[in-house]
């Protein structure tokens, strides 16, 4: 990536996830379908290069209980290394705000990237709608 493509992640609000969320995860459903019910009460981050939101991912913790979700990457923008550096910050914030644990449902195509992180499978694959997904797990 060019010296003038530099990421810069940030917080960001659960709303400026929204748009990425539904172009990237579930494009074919309504706005509504890719905001969750505590989304308030998350920690959501942007990945921007050059200015622009290229990639997002939100974060919940509860307890000694972490748990991330709706991570999107535009696709344009993947394979880049532009998730490694958001999970990375994840489980960095998962530490920091006491989590031992974290987990996510990955849709099953993207399980061997958090592999990559130490996330093991847990539990038989489900699906939502056609889509299927693993839980996967790692302690922090």
């Amino acid at each position: 990536m060019p010296a003038a493509l530099t990421l810069e992640i940030r917080v960001i609000s659960a709303a400026e996830t929204y748009p990425l969320r539904h172009a990237v995860l579930w494009p074919g459903k309504p706005l509504e379908y890719v905001k969750v019910e505590d989304d308030e009460q998350g920690y959501h981050f942007g990945a921007f290069r050059a200015g622009e939101l290229v990639a997002v991912i939100s974060l919940f913790v509860a307890g000694p209980e972490g748990r991330f979700r709706k991570f999107a990457t535009r696709p344009d923008c993947q394979r880049q290394g532009i998730g490694t550096q958001l999970m990375e910050r994840v489980l960095a914030e998962a530490r920091r705000l006491g989590a031992r644990a974290l987990w996510c449902d990955a849709r099953q195509e993207a399980c061997a990237f958090y592999h990559r992180f130490g996330m093991q499978p847990e539990g038989a694959v489900f699906y939502k709608g056609a889509v299927p997904y693993q839980r996967m797990q790692r302690e922090v």
